[in-house]
């Protein structure tokens, strides 16, 4: 990256900071980087209570998004944390993580329970909603549309293009990683997908390369992104932070 552009203000659009040993160190190294801002999401009461603290204790860099992720619904456990999004999303950037993985153990109708559950507060309280689909897309975005949701992002999109398809007709975005280094699918999904339909993340602190990932490496993704575009990283920079910015407010 040229050193005239060293510090693009970018926005991660989400990141499992709760999971991060050295958060302030993280994020220190994040703003020297050009990472002004970093959507934190939640994936079960734990994580969203902590992604609330990191925000009250960061305040404009960490905005946090709570949620229930597929990987962690127990079924003892729905009532609980239904009501404690419920209660709390108010002071929330957005909805987030929640969606669908059909590779889980844990049964479809429950799956879809909860995630129209979680959509319903979303619309309810009018909060954009960050998806996680695997091996489950199609049914993802249906939800999605038919829960009438105005803002949607599909979570690092590898899905096929027909759904792709849909997503960007419906006004949807999707999201890319630092996985387009390796990752075909997630390539070919986010190539065919317009630049003003695509926002950029880490999903930290997943490996890539088997290396663990922080907000910094959103420069990795940037730098991935404008290569498989063909545009200049500044453009691609100005970009997906204009349209991170509309999808969360910020």
């Amino acid at each position: 990256m040229k050193e005239s552009f060293a510090k693009p203000n970018l926005v991660d659009g989400h990141a499992h900071l709760n999971e991060i040993e050295d958060v302030n160190g993280a994020i220190e190294r994040a703003r020297a980087k050009g990472v002004s801002h970093i959507i934190a999401v939640g994936m079960d009461i734990e994580s969203n209570r902590r992604t609330l603290e990191l925000a009250a204790e960061y305040p404009g860099i960490v905005y946090p998004a709570i949620g229930y992720h597929p990987w962690s619904i127990q079924t003892d456990g729905i009532d609980a944390t239904l009501a404690f999004v419920d209660r709390h999303l108010e002071r929330c950037i957005a909805l987030g993580e929640v969606g669908l993985d059909y590779k889980v153990k844990l049964k479809k109708p429950i799956q879809w329970e909860v995630f129209a559950q979680m959509l319903n507060l979303a619309h309810r309280h009018r909060k954009p909603v960050i998806v996680h689909a695997r091996y489950s897309h199609q049914r993802c975005h249906r939800m999605v549309a038919d829960a009438g949701m105005d803002k949607a992002v599909f979570h690092w999109f590898s899905g096929p293009h027909e759904v792709l398809d849909r997503i960007v007709e419906d006004g949807y975005w999707v999201s890319c990683t630092p996985a387009l280094a390796y990752s075909p699918a997630h390539q070919a999904a986010i190539k065919k997908a317009p630049l003003s339909r695509i926002l950029i993340e880490t999903d930290c602190p997943v490996p890539y390369g088997g290396k663990a990932s922080e907000p910094a490496h959103l420069l990795d993704t940037l730098a991935h992104l404008s290569r498989l575009k063909n545009l200049p990283v500044e453009k691609v920079a100005r970009a997906t932070t204009a349209n991170a910015r509309e999808f969360f407010r910020i």
